[in-house]
């Protein structure tokens, strides 16, 4: 019995000291470079230039502030690398650098216009078959070079590519992911919209890169290269026809009075119909929207029905406008399937559909889209009534 007691102790003790006995492979955080953002430019010769925002450990760890508004020093930096493909410029970067590159924690993917313009498939393609690369890091495109967006010192947040992440995740505009990226690529359209971001300039007295880059327009691809770009407003029409839609505001007008009225959408949604009738292809949009009241500039009582239905019908109107202003520009002049048309008339009529496939780009400028909106008041406001004026001026 005593020896059996003593095999179950060395047994006892020795099992945990061989399973705790560590990684043999294991890479320290002192010995990694950290990226929180990537850029991808291609140069005037063809070269691939890509840029990495890494962060600074010291800086971090002091806790020190960023930017010359923080009076320390920057928490981030910039270095770049040179190759005939992202692979190479990846292996070039590694040369300069003195720790092991780590892409575990990179936010943001940004293209520069060349970039885009020569084609992102194979950059896309070799950033998802990086096991450390997130695919549901945000895509971009830059309105100049990638490397100038992540070179930036935004006076807020630690880095570049954390600016750009909030604004993406915001979604007042588009936001897009790696795997959102190469799905629309490889849908029936072959079509994508990226959001694009610009510089704004710096303020006064400021450094040229003490400044933030905001998405400002949508830059839209044709197969896998970006053929042009269109603005916020009409943005916002192609997040109705993308059923994407989740913050807006719209601002109206009543005929007959004076001042503006403001609604904030609480919740939004876009139904499609696709119709395959003699031959002709038809989608019918079904939009429709509930919105809060948060400015009142008219004399109107808002908790008058009669009053709220007007404004229901200026809403409806807008909406219909701005996503009729979308489908002109994409469909009548850019022919970019970017609403995902094709997938939904593939899914509904398959056998009309492959007879057709290898013409979409043809068929789908010709496609005739109805769109009908539907737009709810909620609320009037916590303050139906306009505020500071005289009870006698409110017109009930």
């Amino acid at each position: 019995m005593g020896i059996l007691q003593k095999a179950a102790k060395i047994i006892f003790v020795s099992v945990p000291l061989i399973l705790l006995g560590g990684c043999w492979d294991r890479t320290e955080v002192n010995d990694l470079a950290l990226i929180v953002g990537l850029g991808i430019d291609q140069k005037k010769d063809g070269q691939i230039m890509l840029t990495t925002e890494l962060i600074v450990p010291q800086a971090v760890g002091g806790g020190q502030m960023m930017g010359s508004d923080g009076g320390g020093e920057a928490q981030t930096l910039a270095r770049s690398g040179t190759g005939s493909t992202v692979a190479d410029a990846i292996s070039n970067l590694q040369e300069k650098l003195p720790r092991r590159v780590f892409w575990g924690h990179t936010k943001v993917i940004v293209f520069g216009e060349r970039a885009a313009k020569a084609g992102i498939r194979q950059h896309l393609d070799f950033l998802s078959r990086n096991s450390q690369i997130r695919l549901r890091s945000n895509v971009l495109v830059s309105n100049g070079t990638a490397k100038s967006v992540l070179e930036l010192t935004p006076p807020i947040e630690q880095s570049s590519a954390e600016v750009l992440r909030e604004l993406s995740e915001s979604k007042l505009l588009m936001r897009v992911t790696i795997k959102d990226a190469l799905q629309m690529l490889s849908s029936d359209a072959s079509a994508a919209a990226l959001p694009m971001v610009k510089i704004l300039p710096p303020e006064k007295g400021k450094k040229d890169l003490q400044t933030i880059a905001f998405i400002q327009r949508t830059a839209i691809f044709k197969k896998d290269k970006m053929i042009g770009d269109i603005d916020d407003k009409l943005t916002r029409g192609v997040l109705w026809l993308r059923n994407e839609i989740e913050r807006a505001n719209i601002t109206v007008t009543l005929e007959g009075e004076k001042g503006n009225i403001t609604s904030t959408m609480l919740r939004a949604h876009t139904e499609f119909i696709p119709k395959y009738e003699k031959g002709k292809w038809k989608m019918i949009v079904k939009a429709t929207t509930e919105d809060d009241i948060i400015l009142n500039g008219t004399k109107l009582d808002l908790l008058n029905p009669k009053y709220t239905k007007m404004i229901e019908k200026e809403l409806e109107k807008e909406t219909n406008e701005r996503i009729k202003a979308a489908l002109k520009k994409v469909q009548k002049e850019m022919k970019v399937d970017i609403f995902g048309f094709a997938d939904m008339f593939h899914r509904k009529y398959p056998r009309e559909w492959n007879r057709v496939k290898n013409r979409w780009e043809e068929i789908f400028p010709t496609v005739e889209v109805i769109v009908k909106t539907e737009a709810y008041v909620r609320r009037p406001g916590v303050n139906s009534a306009p505020q500071g004026l005289p009870e006698q001026e409110v017109k009930q």
